[in-house]
């Protein structure tokens, strides 16, 4: 077997990194906050729950009542005010289940106004609806209620026995929060985001920030002051947000982590997904935005004696929070409308506090249009640093390690704010993990990294995968997360040259064999006529009507083919069809989907590992029922030039560039602070690898402490625990065998 080298050059300069490299961003998606880092076990605490945020909600949404119940007026939170009069009672069950610990004190708020000699109580109710630990309410209660006994699905339950009483607050937090803060945060979720080391926190979003509409931009200054007054909103991602997690909070969690406050604000337009697509504030509204945007500064870094500045102070923090970035934008349309509100923003931060370093956005693609045009506005207004995002398959990653070697040195630095690898398998996890070190060794350019997202609870989720599962009791890490911690607790100040001699060769195995299946995302389809022709032979199905899947089955052979079918959608629904070619059956073929994303957009995507991933720029497209398409798909060059015609016209012509996939990577970076030197390691192949480690200095490695995470390529999945962990070893010399799908730090020991 061949013995793979790696030179360690540790007399060269290398690269430098940036120390706040390695950072985590939370957004509002999947359930996040309320029910979830927010630490609030009562849902819709404030009754301001309605059809803005679910068609079918209203003010008592959460709540289950018993006797004369009134919602009465509205508040300026968007809360409501609730009349009992007795015998009435209201219950509430958390967000999903809501857990009681026996001994473990909670702090109930109540805020309440009750008729002379009303006898009204809360009480806490264990699995059997037993009370076990109450309290009287005779107006605004402030109580701590300590359970007898344990309840998984555990309620609040406030009764008016005699008289009665009109409420409009009802909350209960353990008082076990994270670093036991006031209005805290869920302490396991929070540590296990302590535990990753990060050295930014990116808030509030990602899409939270530029909301759904104008209407729905998030705004913070609805975020702080008293808990009980802040304006919850409807969440982008589909539910209410409450705020009680707002802007104050955020800067305090990154205080307690040591991590710079990195807050995103939308750039004067909504998130081009809205309904009437992307808009953008008028010329005075605009003067109002930048004020609400400089007005943060102010909030974060302002004196006592500056209005915001005392605001800060009277939530009980004199001190400022030391604001050093601020993101405008995320994933936006990069559109004229975009362009003049972005450049509006970044003069007049630019003019009021010249020390922040403005992060600016490239759309939500690593390439195509939105990048393209996002890059030239960035050179062109001289940006700090420009956010891109990844959400791709392994195979991307892996055949981009060298993405930002080819960077230009003097342009606006990177951050990469949101990437992910499509899955929480194996493999997932160690193209993120050879990606991060394409990062640190181009430290000079990458500045800041988050994966994303970050949270996600077990059966209220959006998107997958995500970094962390959890539920109401338990926090699943995934193989990703560990990824991201081994990297973190491996950090550098500089990246050394690494030379790897003899690295394991890869090559991704082909069947040659070529299918088509066309399916009906939503509802179903007919197919006319669909026909593969392949070297000379031709298979061809007729007529299927109202069937959701059609195949041709896999028998022809061969590199290049064409494919022709008229499809029809019978009924409208959500999404349109999609028809898949190559080998169809396997994990690694094609599919051009036909109004996908909630039937709005056509894209050609790239399945591999059994993974799909766009492989062209999504174009905006809606097909409707009752209306026949005519495709033709023409396969080229050996398989690797696809050109894609619908109604006759060409829509896609697209080549793979030949990139090879790096299934072996390996990096250094040596931290200054106490001279660790760490080798890290990425063999995604099938094989052990025996590898020895040189120092170009001629100091001999004497020893490598090796913490390294293993597993099978397709084993790790949404909604469950890591099926592997680091683990810790060590050899003596400079001799070790990589076992295969391992990513491993080692800290050279000379």
């Amino acid at each position: 077997m061949t013995e793979t080298t790696v030179h360690i050059d540790d007399v060269a300069p290398g690269v430098a990194i940036n120390p706040d490299m390695w950072g985590v961003f939370f957004e509002d998606i999947n359930g996040s906050a309320d029910g979830g880092l927010y630490a609030e076990l009562v849902r819709n605490r404030d009754f301001s729950f309605g059809p803005r945020d679910d068609p079918e909600w209203h003010p008592l949404t959460g709540w289950t009542t018993d006797g004369a119940v009134e919602v009465g007026d509205a508040r300026a939170s968007g809360g409501h005010r609730v009349r009992l009069t007795a015998p009435a009672t209201l219950e509430n069950t958390g967000f999903v289940a809501l857990p009681l610990t026996a001994g473990a004190a909670y702090a109930l708020t109540v805020r309440a106004t009750a008729s002379p000699g009303a006898d009204v109580r809360v009480a806490l109710l264990d699995d059997a609806g037993e009370a076990v630990a109450e309290a009287p309410v005779t107006g605004d209660t402030d109580a701590v209620l300590v359970p007898r006994r344990d309840a998984a699905h555990g309620r609040v339950r406030l009764h008016v026995a005699s008289g009665s009483c009109e409420v409009w607050w009802v909350s209960l937090m353990p008082t076990a929060t994270f670093r036991g803060e006031a209005n805290g945060l869920r302490d396991d979720l929070a540590r296990t985001i302590a535990d990753l080391r990060p050295r930014f926190v990116r808030f509030p979003g990602g899409c939270v920030a530029h909301g759904f509409g104008l209407d729905n931009l998030y705004r913070w200054k609805h975020t702080v002051g008293p808990v009980e007054e802040r304006v919850g909103d409807r969440n982008i991602w589909g539910y209410h947000q409450s705020m009680g997690l707002g802007f104050f909070e955020y800067f305090r969690f990154c205080e307690q982590l040591g991590a710079e406050p990195l807050p995103v604000v939308a750039a004067g337009v909504c998130c081009q997904n809205s309904p009437g697509g992307q808009a953008g504030f008028t010329d005075a509204e605009m003067d109002d935005y930048v004020r609400d945007v400089l007005d943060l500064i102010e909030y974060a870094n302002g004196p006592v004696d500056s209005p915001w500045g005392a605001r800060r102070a009277a939530a009980g923090h004199p001190a400022p929070f030391g604001l050093r970035y601020l993101g405008v934008g995320n994933e936006d349309e990069i559109t004229d409308a975009f362009a003049e509100r972005f450049a509006r923003l970044l003069e007049a931060v630019r003019a009021a506090a010249p020390d922040i370093v403005v992060i600016g956005t490239a759309g939500p693609f690593p390439a195509g249009s939105d990048y393209d045009r996002g890059w030239e506005l960035a050179r062109e207004l001289a940006v700090d640093i420009v956010d891109e995002h990844s959400y791709k398959a392994p195979k991307w990653y892996f055949e981009h390690l060298d993405r930002f070697d080819a960077y230009d040195r003097s342009g606006p630095r990177v951050y990469v704010g949101e990437y992910g690898s499509r899955g929480n398998t194996m493999l997932c996890a160690l193209a993120e993990a050879a990606s991060m070190m394409g990062m640190e060794r181009n430290g000079d350019v990458v500045r800041l990294a988050s994966y994303a997202p970050l949270l996600a609870r077990v059966d209220h989720t959006q998107w997958t995968p995500d970094l962390v599962y959890f539920d109401d009791t338990e926090v699943m890490l995934t193989l990703n997360y560990h990824v991201q911690a081994l990297h973190a607790h491996a950090p550098g100040t500089r990246a050394l040259p690494v030379l790897v001699e003899n690295a394991p060769a890869w090559e991704r195995p082909r069947t040659g064999r070529i299918g088509i299946r066309l399916r009906a995302e939503s509802g179903t389809l007919t197919v006319e006529h669909a026909s593969l022709d392949a070297g000379g032979h031709r298979q061809q199905t007729g007529l299927h009507r109202g069937e959701r899947d059609v195949r041709l089955p896999l028998g022809a052979r061969g590199t290049d083919y064409t494919v022709r079918a008229r499809v029809r959608l019978e009924e409208d629904g959500r999404d349109g069809f999609l028809v898949a070619f190559g080998d169809v059956d396997g994990p690694d073929h094609f599919e051009w989907r036909f109004g996908t994303w909630e039937n709005r957009f056509l894209v050609l995507c790239e399945v591999s590992d059994g993974l799909s991933d766009e492989w062209t720029e999504p174009l905006p497209s809606r097909f409707d029922a009752g209306r026949t398409y005519d495709v033709e798909i023409r396969v080229e060059g050996g398989g690797k030039h696809v050109v894609c015609l619908l109604d006759g016209d060409v829509v896609h012509d697209i080549a793979h560039d030949g990139r090879p996939e790096e299934r072996f990577s390996a990096s250094a970076v040596v931290d200054d602070r106490d001279g660790t030197t760490w080798l890290k390691i990425v063999n995604a192949t099938d094989a052990a690898v025996p590898l020895t480690a040189t120092l170009a200095s001629g100091h001999a490695v004497s020893a490598l402490e090796i913490t390294s995470l293993t597993a099978d390529p397709g084993e790790g999945r949404p909604f469950a625990p890591a099926p592997a962990a680091p683990r810790v070893s060590r050899v003596d010399g400079a001799r070790w065998t990589v076992p295969p799908f391992t990513f491993a730090v080692a800290r050279v020991v000379r």
